[in-house]
């Protein structure tokens, strides 16, 4: 045990805090609304804090450090390119602008009110399999790291024996923890303890980055992931010694700190890397619905616009900190003054029975030699909000998706709140049992990339085609929606089975057998091979072709807009923002900026400043690159440089900004939110019931709308 009972009060007293406001919130669940949508009430900020905080899970921070240890700086430079598209999202409300105008509580809901009864169904079925099966795999990832962090022994022993393994003892406790805060008021309180969860870590996040920058000199880092770091090895499969750091062919050594180093890996991320990239971000954008409650939790339209425009602003701290950690643990790894800390950490890892598990559990151990009293616990603490917002999103989204598009499209007879309510408890504790009973037998191997490539494929393939065509395309039909779900689920299926049929021939050396099922997946007049992000690109090329061309042919009568998005005549008078500018031809600055009737001065100003800093940012990338591809490669004491201000200084400043800013404003909208839940109208119908083309709680009543 490496923990100090300071260590522990500071895990313990923010989790207590965490539980007595999800105590409070819960007196304010009244309604199937509240607990699926928290009564479409939220603001900005709780928005921006609360998902920012269930969309990085304790999983998300392990495989992050995974790929640091491999790639080091460089794989945060190339991500540069997409930023302009994340701008182009964020700004202009793609779809989540219009996903909340439909006042849908889940995805698949949306299809039924877009396309019919039996595609909701299906696509709920299809959703719920595949997000079930990828999230069964986090509970035990983040067990494993609390277990190797802390140096818990790897198995509960009974005199002398192992009995049963530690990570299944502690996945036990932190999933019952998830579950007890998902099931005290769903939506409701999952997203008010995930706000205060991410307030607190960003607290958390600058005490961390601060202290490793007072136990580390930069030039020390630096020194160590680049020429002057060493190597050292771990075992591997069946115990044989493999060396951790593995340079690119081609690098002179600097790989985690020169983009440009390895000519390898430059060559492999060409223009079509990018705009398949490019493609994917735009065309898979909200498709996955591990927090697809969040999506329709905002008080209106504009709140979810600037909650997803301020969650831009929001991770700044948090990515400082996961930076320096990683830096620091590979410091610790690589540099000639610091051999007898590595040799405790290889020491450590070397308990561990899978391979796999040893190379992905290197850095977590690492982090537990290294941190001081004090700064240990305050990581623990934030990898266990981590955790506990991950989890708790993902319970409620798998759980209320079965019952709400699986289960209930099939019912007759309308349950009362408390009836639905009390089965999506039970749908949600199964999502948890089902995901403790996985992880607890399920193998981790090399193929783990593949079991999410195939979860994840299976659903967004065809989703990308029906989100953005049913809300941005009057013309597009079920039939259409039929054909991207069903192709976009079998071809990236059938492409992976291809490509390990591939690897199966070539380990037996087979080569007829390789040659053979290569065809199927070689690009027509060429000799090139797809890899797997290329089917995945195929696949939703083929599903979004499908998806157009049998719209056109079988749609006879345009889609009602208006109604589908509550406009005109069809308006909610409790979804409409505040106008504060009349509706005129808006000018060039404010539609690239995406400013309209509803921004104030203080909207302007963060989505202006948003801008600037993103096409800063950008600016910068495609100067440097320019630069080390025609004129000359960048010394390393410049890239020393570029690292230290733009990965660390900047973020860091920024960070502190942020932090105060966001707290008073998820300290003001927590405020509106419970006001606002005192007076609330609710109307029971509202459960995600739709009757024709539209939503059964958008019809009038005795007493009026």
């Amino acid at each position: 045990m490496r923990m100090h009972i300071l260590d522990w009060l500071i895990i313990c007293v923010p989790l207590v805090i965490v539980f007595f406001i999800s105590w409070y919130t819960r007196r304010y669940m009244k309604s199937v609304a509240d607990f699926l949508a928290a009564s479409r009430s939220a603001g900005r900020y709780l928005v921006a804090t609360s998902l920012g905080a269930a969309s990085y899970g304790a999983i998300t921070a392990v495989m992050n450090f995974e790929i640091m240890g491999k790639a080091g700086m460089t794989v945060s430079w190339w991500e540069t390119v997409l930023v302009p598209v994340g701008l182009f999202i964020a700004l202009s409300g793609f779809v989540i602008y219009r996903y909340r105008e439909t006042r849908v509580m889940t995805l698949a809901q949306f299809f039924e009110v877009r396309y019919s009864r039996h595609f909701r169904i299906f696509a709920g079925l299809l959703c719920f399999l595949s997000g079930l099966i990828n999230y069964a795999i986090f509970p035990a990832v983040a067990a494993r790291f609390f277990v190797n962090y802390m140096g818990l022994p790897q198995n509960v022993m009974l005199n002398g024996h192992p009995v049963f393994p530690m990570f299944g003892l502690v996945m036990f406790v932190l999933l019952g923890l998830a579950l007890y805060l998902t099931l005290m008021g769903g939506q409701l309180t999952v997203m008010v303890n995930d706000a205060t969860e991410g307030l607190i870590s960003n607290v958390f996040y600058l005490v961390v980055a601060f202290a490793l920058l007072f136990m580390f000199d930069w030039r020390q880092i630096f020194h160590a992931v680049s020429v002057g770091g060493g190597n050292l090895s771990i075992p591997g499969a069946a115990g044989v010694p493999t060396a951790v750091f593995n340079p690119p062919a081609g690098s002179q050594g600097n790989w985690m700190v020169d983009p440009f180093d390895s000519p390898g890996s430059i060559e492999s991320f060409n223009i079509w890397y990018v705009l398949i990239g490019v493609f994917w971000l735009i065309y898979g954008y909200m498709a996955w619905q591990g927090n697809q409650a969040f999506n329709c939790s905002a008080a209106n339209p504009h709140e979810a616009k600037m909650g997803n425009i301020l969650g831009s602003w929001r991770v700044f701290a948090r990515t400082v900190m996961i930076t320096l950690l990683g830096l620091c643990a590979l410091t610790v790894l690589r540099s000639p003054d610091r051999t007898a800390m590595a040799s405790q950490v290889v020491n450590e890892v070397s308990k561990i029975d899978q391979a796999q598990i040893r190379s992905q559990m290197l850095m977590p151990v690492t982090l537990g030699f290294l941190l001081p009293v004090g700064i240990k616990g305050c990581f623990a603490a934030i990898m266990l909000f981590a955790m506990l917002a991950c989890d708790g999103s993902y319970l409620h989204s798998w759980g209320s998706i079965f019952i709400q598009d699986v289960i209930m499209p099939f019912r007759r007879r309308p349950l009362t709140a408390r009836q639905h309510i009390g089965i999506l408890r039970w749908s949600i504790t199964g999502v948890a049992v089902f995901a403790f009973m996985f992880s607890l037998l399920f193998q981790q191997t090399e193929a783990i990339r593949l079991f999410f490539d195939i979860t994840g494929a299976i659903f967004i393939g065809g989703a990308g085609a029906a989100i953005i065509g049913g809300l941005y395309w009057s013309r597009s039909t079920k039939y259409g929606a039929w054909a991207a779900m069903l192709l976009g689920a079998i071809v990236p299926v059938l492409g992976i089975i291809v490509q390990q049929i591939i690897v199966h021939y070539k380990t037996t050396g087979f080569e007829g057998g390789v040659a053979f099922w290569e065809k199927f997946i070689t690009i027509p007049y060429t000799q090139h091979v797809m890899n797997g992000r290329e089917i995945m690109f195929a696949s939703a090329l083929v599903a979004l072709v499908a998806y157009v061309i049998i719209s056109l042919l079988t749609c006879r009568k345009p889609h009602d807009m208006d109604k589908l998005l509550h406009r005109g005549r069809y308006a909610v008078k409790d979804d409409q923002a505040a106008t504060v500018a009349p509706e005129i031809e808006r000018s060039v600055t404010s539609r690239i900026l995406g400013w309209d009737r509803h921004f104030t001065l203080g909207d302007k100003w963060i989505s202006g400043s948003l801008f600037g800093w993103s096409m800063l940012s950008f600016a910068v990338f495609v100067v440097v690159t320019v630069w080390n591809l025609a004129y000359g490669r960048w010394p390393l004491a410049w890239w020393s440089t570029y690292w230290w201000v733009y990965a660390i200084i900047l973020p860091l400043i920024i960070g502190v900004i942020t932090t105060i800013w966001f707290t008073w404003g998820v300290l003001r909208d927590m405020g509106r939110l419970f006001r606002a839940l005192k007076t609330v109208r609710r109307d029971e119908r509202d459960d995600g019931t739709v009757k024709g083309d539209h939503l059964l709680a958008d019809e009038p009543t005795n007493s009026g709308r």
